[in-house]
């Protein structure tokens, strides 16, 4: 493989979406389900993989509590990191472990990293998304921008919480990187890449669906469904977690 096609960050995996990134050309998907804890997002992706697609397990990190969060998307953890600790809390453990951090949808809505975030973590933030089917075309001239600033390396994604935008968006890497420890590597080192997407009525179609998508996705009733109200998955409380993440949980 001289080349190499990855979308980002996928919410959604299964015989379908394999079908259909292998039909757009992709050799990798990044896997980053909500509220699901990384042996499981792990144990999920194996099942997915083969020797034409590799899925890569990822987490994206709920941060902060309802009212202040940033989304974290972070790759190569050893250990599980639950949701809703502090922001602060959150990317010291990521350092910790040496995981690749990546800013999703930057200065988006309320649930990502602002233009401060970024300048505050420039050493430890090893990619900015710069291009995502959810934003506005001035959201992407805007993290584009971000990124230059500070000169952090680009990502593009489907973010697809639906499985037909899987395979809209793609990043290549000139080399193989389909598997979480050369993909990490890459991230790492500011391996070269380049950002694309489709184009076309369709591409625009798929954008208004995910966009119709995002409401529901941010209800707060959804999320005091999953979380607030009972011990599931990625709470910190959770049992899982053995009260590592106490002193920096925020619920």
């Amino acid at each position: 493989m001289t080349g190499c096609r990855v979308d980002f960050h996928v919410k959604v995996l299964d015989e379908q979406v394999v079908k259909r990134a292998k039909a757009r050309g992709l050799d990798a998907l990044v896997y980053a389900p909500h509220f699901t804890r990384l042996p499981d997002v792990r144990e999920r992706a194996e099942r997915f993989s083969d020797d034409e697609l590799s899925v890569i397990p990822a987490r994206e990190v709920f941060t902060g509590d309802w009212q202040d969060r940033r989304h974290v998307l972070v790759l190569g953890l050893d250990d599980p990191v639950p949701d809703f600790i502090t922001f602060e809390g959150a990317m010291a453990e990521f350092e910790r472990q040496g995981a690749a951090v990546l800013v999703p949808h930057p200065t988006f809505l309320s649930v990502s990293f602002s233009a401060s975030d970024v300048e505050r973590y420039v050493d430890l933030i090893d990619a900015v998304e710069t291009y995502n089917p959810k934003h506005l075309q001035l959201h992407n001239r805007r993290a584009r921008r971000l990124a230059r600033n500070h000169s952090i390396p680009e990502f593009g994604s489907s973010y697809a919480h639906l499985r037909g935008t899987v395979g809209e968006v793609w990043t290549a890497f000139d080399h193989d990187v389909t598997t979480e420890e050369a993909l990490v590597e890459a991230l790492r080192t500011g391996a070269s890449r380049a950002v694309d997407h489709r184009t076309g009525v369709a591409h625009q179609l798929r954008r208004h669906a995910e966009m119709a998508h995002l409401g529901y996705e941010n209800t707060y009733e959804k999320v005091d469904r999953l979380l607030l109200s009972g011990m599931e998955p990625t709470h910190p409380r959770h049992i899982a977690y053995e009260g590592r993440f106490d002193d920096v949980r925020v619920y």
